[in-house]
């Protein structure tokens, strides 16, 4: 059925984080549940997640190696 673990509806939509992409790159985000991120390694840059909403503005994005 879904291959999204239950404590991930918590936190934001699962059908939503299907059709996310970075801003930036346009390219796919990974799921970072225990930091409450969407990943995009193609931009090296991790936005939040806050309350269950994807905070998908660079400048709201962190860093990453």
């Amino acid at each position: 059925m879904n291959s999204t673990p239950d404590h991930l509806e918590s936190t934001a939509d699962p059908k939503l984080l299907e059709i996310l992409v970075c801003p930036i790159t346009k390219g796919p985000l990974e799921l970072d549940a225990a930091k409450q991120e969407l990943i995009s390694r193609s931009a090296k840059l991790a936005y939040p997640i806050r309350d269950g909403i994807p905070i998908m503005l660079p400048e709201e994005a962190r860093k990453i190696d």
